[in-house]
């Protein structure tokens, strides 16, 4: 069929800035939030710096993260502590090719990462955060493609971090992904990965495409378009067999999302995967719970003119 009006080039990352370091001050100048961490935590953050300590500092830590929202700016602010999560995370490179990784280690390195998602998602560190391209060390995880339980939780955990930094709905975010390999890492997870490492690499390319210049992105050319279509293609056919209604969700935002640019809804009409067009996905989406997911398919449909503007969704 006729090739739809696409323009431009196919997609490349541009060029990127050198990496630089972050988070040189001490606690007392760097953080607005020292009132609310209880003495301990300071200890440990303290600790970090120092390889004899830093297995159990890491480790207590990632437990108290989440009952402590302003332990990122401590983090980031505390001298030698974001170094001390860089050294752990790039220790591990030699590991990965050949595979030599163990869980001990993946779990340890799992538990700086899982620091860095804190300092990712907090309003006070993630500006500075990105501009000291942190996310890049996180790379080669997402690069990685042995099986093994221990590389899984390494790329589930990386691919975490970025999910946290889309989730904030942040333009700068977006800007910035968009200057890096992301995209291409996002979808070879998508088309290669576990069931869970897929839901959370669908997440980050729906949030790319919600952004306007994310969709500019990915439309600009018939082969960025393609190429991002093809897997989710591939990944409907999957669910056919190994139903996830987590997963479909995720997909069926991405088609929607696709359907409102212009070129991309043309070449949508003859590259959509039939089994979002017949009801094979009807008995997992019946629930009520799964009434914004219906909406979005029925919507997609409209646009994409397989359903009648009026019809309206069931």
């Amino acid at each position: 069929g006729r090739r739809p009006a696409f323009s431009g080039t196919p997609m490349q990352a541009p060029g990127l800035s050198p990496l630089t370091g972050g988070g040189s001050k001490t606690i007392s100048e760097g953080s607005k939030s020292k009132s609310t961490l209880p003495t301990h935590l300071y200890n440990l953050v303290h600790d970090l710096i120092d390889t004899e300590k830093r297995d159990t500092a890491l480790l207590e830590l990632s437990k108290k993260r989440e009952d402590f929202p302003d332990l990122a700016p401590i983090l980031w602010n505390s001298f030698g502590t974001i170094a001390a999560l860089l050294q752990e995370i790039v220790s591990i490179y030699p590991l990965l090719s050949p595979p030599r990784l163990t869980t001990e280690l993946s779990n340890r390195c799992c538990n700086a990462l899982a620091l860095l998602q804190c300092v990712a998602s907090h309003p006070e560190t993630r500006s500075a955060f990105m501009n000291a391209h942190i996310p890049l060390y996180l790379y080669p995880f997402l690069n990685t493609v042995c099986t093994y339980r221990q590389y899984e939780f390494l790329r589930l955990t990386s691919l975490g971090v970025i999910g946290a930094l889309v989730k904030m709905d942040d333009s700068d975010v977006i800007t910035f992904l968009l200057q890096t390999q992301i995209i291409p890492l996002c979808l070879r997870i998508m088309d290669n990965g576990s069931e869970l490492s897929k839901t959370v690499a669908t997440f980050i390319i729906q949030k790319i495409l919600l952004d306007d210049q994310g969709l500019a992105y990915i439309c600009h050319t018939f082969e960025r378009f393609s190429t991002v279509s093809d897997v989710l293609r591939k990944m409907v056919l999957g669910l056919v067999e190994q139903p996830s209604v987590r997963l479909l969700k995720h997909i069926c935002r991405c088609y929607l999302r696709l359907s409102e640019n212009k070129h991309a809804r043309e070449a949508l009409q003859t590259c959509i995967p039939n089994e979002l067009r017949d009801n094979t996905f009807a008995e997992d989406l019946k629930d009520e719970s799964e009434r914004l997911t219906r909406k979005w398919l029925q919507q997609l449909l409209r646009n994409i003119g397989d359903v009648p503007a009026e019809s309206e969704a069931t």
